[in-house]
């Protein structure tokens, strides 16, 4: 039931004797599975950009750990490290980690320490570190199903009884964390990082072209679930339609998620001509960026987040942002955004005129605000995670 597919004359072998202390250069096991996920979601490019980010600083060595893929399985993201897989297929090894706390991440690969960067953690007698991205499942429990919801509740389990530090990316998850019983002397703020990549006119205009998105448009980009609050974003852009913005197409980016909310969304889009709304679904990387360096403003008014990492992006490219007041969003944009409830579609439809008229100047300094966050910076900061839990 433990054990790992690979080659055992490699460096990383399990069969090497831990250390402990002070070391020079870390060996970090860090679960990667999320990468094969159908959708993985924001929970996905933090463990992408991360472990590329850690790879770059020369005093840490990187192993991903997932479940049994065949050849032909390739992962939706590659995270660029080298990978060591269970002999279990995801549902099971998901399940063992949870129920029996087996295999053991040391059984798969030599590790000073082990992070487990989604729910699913293996067991581990070394130094272990849980990211907790949100507790939505505990506020939301109706948008997830019942097994899912059972296997989250074990996990949080899990995570209180031995995570030696967590790994929140906003004050908003480390309250909720410390509410469920994490004392705080184990709960990091890390926040996430960003990387936004120019993209040239000429790419710019193919973008449109190809996508039929022409004129000034509202971007919002996620998987479409109930918590998103799209249906609610959606009546707001009609009404700011009637306000000023009759010129601009609604641009809804990324793939259907769970719950009843792709079928709400298309509901709420009937009362939109036809021509105001482009309903993209997932775009790859380069189509992204695209998406969001022509946007003229991004709306994301997300009823609860553990970040938020789609409004930091939009933030990289300049553009205006509308989000939800009080949220971890609004905890790294600052005065950098128009902040708007969740669940009043006239405060949203105001928030969106009003950016659609800000200056250049407040768009340079957007992007000036955006580039204080990178994923180097959260790197280091994990890595100081990672020292101080070796080193007790």
């Amino acid at each position: 039931m433990t054990g790992a597919e690979g080659s055992p004359a490699d460096p990383l072998d399990p069969g090497r004797t831990p250390r402990h202390g002070d070391v020079s250069r870390l060996r970090v096991a860090m679960t990667l599975e999320q990468c094969w996920q159908p959708v993985p979601g924001g929970s996905g490019t933090y463990i992408v950009e991360l472990a590329r980010a850690l790879g770059s600083l020369g005093d840490v060595d990187v192993v991903g750990l997932a479940a049994r893929h065949g050849s032909d399985e390739q992962p939706l993201l590659d995270a660029g490290v080298p990978v060591r897989k269970s002999r279990l297929p995801r549902p099971a090894l998901y399940e063992s980690w949870n129920r029996l706390r087996r295999p053991l991440a040391e059984d798969l690969v030599d590790t000073d320490v082990v992070h487990a960067t989604t729910w699913a953690v293996p067991g581990t007698r070394r130094p272990l570190v849980v990211t907790v991205h949100d507790l939505a499942f505990l506020r939301e429990p109706a948008h997830f199903t019942a097994r899912g919801n059972a296997f989250f509740r074990r996990a949080l389990r899990i995570v209180r009884d031995e995570a030696d530090r967590v790994v929140v990316p906003s004050g908003a998850t480390a309250d909720e964390c410390v509410a469920e019983g994490i004392e705080p002397r184990r709960v990091e703020i890390v926040p996430h990082g960003v990387r936004a990549e120019d993209v040239d006119r000429t790419a710019r205009a193919a973008w449109r072209r190809r996508f039929d998105v022409p004129g000034p448009y509202v971007l919002w980009c996620g998987t479409l679930e109930p918590r998103k609050n799209v249906p609610t974003l959606v009546e707001a852009f009609a009404r700011a339609r009637r306000a000023g913005l009759a010129d601009h197409t609604l641009v809804l980016v990324g793939p259907e998620g769970w719950g009843a909310a792709a079928d709400q969304v298309r509901r709420a889009l009937d009362q939109l001509p036809a021509d105001a709304v482009r309903l993209l679904g997932r775009l790859d990387h380069a189509d992204l960026q695209a998406a969001y360096a022509e946007a003229d403003v991004f709306a994301f008014p997300s009823v609860r987040e553990g970040f938020g990492m789609p409004v930091l992006e939009a933030m990289a490219h300049g553009v205006p942002v509308v989000t939800t007041r009080g949220s971890a969003m609004a905890e790294f944009t600052g005065q950098h955004a128009e902040l708007v409830g969740a669940e009043d579609a006239d405060d949203i439809a105001q928030g969106l005129v009003r950016a659609a008229g800000s200056s250049d100047l407040d768009r340079a300094e957007i992007r000036t605000h955006a580039e204080r966050y990178s994923w180097d910076s959260a790197a280091r900061a994990h890595v100081r995670v990672y020292r101080a839990v070796v080193s007790s």
